[in-house]
């Protein structure tokens, strides 16, 4: 196994509004006051880095794109230095597949994530959540994303999957040279996909003999809609899309949350004394902090937002910024946790709105619910420095708490 290179450096950002850089340390480090300035200069801005992106800064712009996928095509959901030629060995069904491919693409993968099925999950991923925090409770500090809020969604979405939960570094490690470092580092990127498929190709070859009950063999037993078994390529790409979305945005926002609450004691408490406000702070939480931007590829010249927009350059389709926006939210940029009309984008907007939205829920709720009745007391810890992943999608990386008597 090779080690994985540092990205390449770009040059940093002079003039925010038309030179405009996602993977910036400014932009990772506090990208709302970055926001808000693109916002007041136009709907939608544009940059010639990653040659050539567009994005747009309102909520109103962000849903026109969303919805429009005759101009817009997600066969590209990463804005990068490079773009390669697109191959179903590179594909993500359906997250990377426009109409009218998309659509049965997406249905073959609800029924594993309903309301019901969530149910039935939870209390793994409580236990999940109790056996971290009995691992470090007696201890007066720690990093809790190195401890706690990556190991939730990774750990859960394994034992969806009927894979090793004792295999999640790997996973951490793909997602870290698929997410981050991939957007400047195509080889990295490609090494990543290459080991990925080669652990999912070994699994999809197992239970061909031997079936089991989790998701690689409800994938491997469904019938498109022709009624034919998918092709082992389309399963290995839903393989890929599940543990690649199912991971890395969970964990940002369950650190975001956390990191909130630490900073914000009168959330904090609140939380604590009424534990029925969770499901409505995790909503707020979503909203101010989503994880998650996105990407299209223009195909067909357009106007959005009065904007006109030209084919051939790409899309940061970012909700966490529709999310922050004034003119759809009253208090834009303050956390409001018992806010009650809440329409947020963090899930996405269209036809490609998240999949797994109940699982990331239920997630975030349980990580809260869990941690909040066991250590209602903590802090950040001034000797430690939190950090935030580059790029695609962001949360704490590193997130240096004080727990109850050393605060």
């Amino acid at each position: 196994m090779s080690d994985i290179s540092q990205p390449t450096a770009h040059p940093p950002v002079t003039d925010w509004v038309h030179d405009f850089d996602h993977t910036d340390p400014q932009w990772t480090e506090d990208p709302f006051p970055i926001w808000d300035e693109l916002r007041a200069a136009s709907p939608v801005v544009h940059t010639e880095r990653f040659l050539g992106c567009y994005m747009p800064t309102t909520y109103e712009a962000v849903r026109e794109i969303a919805n429009d996928s005759e101009h817009f095509s997600s066969r590209r959901i990463i804005v990068r230095d490079v773009r390669p030629e697109i191959t179903s060995r590179n594909s993500a069904p359906p997250i990377t597949s426009d109409p009218p491919v998309h659509k049965p693409a997406k249905q073959l993968l609800l029924p594993p994530f309903t309301p019901d099925a969530m149910k039935k999950l939870e209390p793994r991923v409580r236990a999940i959540c109790n056996e971290l925090i009995d691992g470090f409770i007696t201890e007066g500090r720690l990093d809790a994303a190195e401890r706690y809020t990556k190991h939730i969604p990774v750990r859960a979405i394994a034992h969806m999957l009927g894979i090793p939960e004792t295999d999640s570094d790997l996973f951490i490690r793909w997602i870290h040279m698929i997410l981050e470092l991939g957007i400047k580092d195509e080889n990295t990127l490609l090494q990543a996909v290459h080991e990925m498929s080669a652990y999912f190709s070994a699994h999809i070859e197992a239970r061909k003999n031997k079936p089991t009950d989790d998701l690689i063999s409800y994938l491997m037993n469904a019938r498109d809609k022709d009624g034919n078994p998918l092709e082992d390529l389309h399963v290995l790409g839903s393989l890929r899309l599940l543990l690649i979305a199912g991971i890395d945005t969970t964990w940002s926002a369950i650190g975001s949350s956390l990191w909130h609450l630490a900073r914000t004691p009168a959330d904090r408490e609140r939380l604590v004394a009424e534990p029925e406000l969770i499901p409505t702070a995790v909503e707020e939480l979503l909203r101010a902090y989503s994880p998650v931007t996105m990407a299209r590829e223009v195909v067909k010249e357009t106007t959005i937002s009065g904007c006109p927009v030209k084919a051939g350059n790409m899309v940061l389709l970012s909700f966490p910024a529709a999310n922050r926006d004034p003119k759809m939210f009253p208090d834009a940029d303050k956390v409001v946790i018992d806010r009650r009309e809440n329409r947020h984008a963090a899930f996405g907007l269209g036809i490609h709105r998240c999949v797994g939205s109940n699982l990331a829920r239920m997630e975030m709720q349980v990580a809260l619910e869990e941690w909040l009745k066991r250590i209602p007391g903590f802090a950040l810890d001034p000797a430690g420095t939190v950090t935030w992943s580059q790029g695609t999608v962001r949360g704490p990386r590193q997130l240096p708490f004080l727990l109850g008597k050393a605060m």
